[in-house]
């Protein structure tokens, strides 16, 4: 493991003055949240996600989509995301129209 010594950035402090919601991602809170299930309890204290994603378009970046689903996963289940402690993500290659995300959420 390479070990760099600065301070991460966050995605806050990525670009200057206020974040305002676009249009697309108002509608994908709109249908995604109905979506996730209702009784899915989340475990207090240090948690593990895990993300599986399913993408049409190549050119996609796998870092690109969680920030917004983990924004969805916290107003749905009312936890804070600072307690994510572990992440581990995949990308697959799909067919237009077969996008699809998987996602657990585990106790450390």
């Amino acid at each position: 493991m390479i070990h760099i010594d600065i301070k991460p950035l966050s995605t806050n402090d990525m670009y200057g003055g206020r974040k305002v919601k676009s249009y697309k991602y108002k509608n994908y809170e709109r249908k995604l949240l109905p979506l996730l299930p209702n009784d899915l309890e989340i475990p207090k204290g240090k948690l593990q996600l895990f993300v599986a994603v399913g993408l049409s378009s190549k050119l996609a970046d796998l870092d690109n989509v969680l920030k917004p689903f983990i924004d969805c996963l916290q107003m749905k289940y009312a936890f804070n995301d600072k307690h994510i402690y572990m992440l581990t993500a995949s990308k697959t290659d799909v067919k237009k129209g077969e996008e699809f995300i998987e996602f657990s959420l585990e106790g450390v």
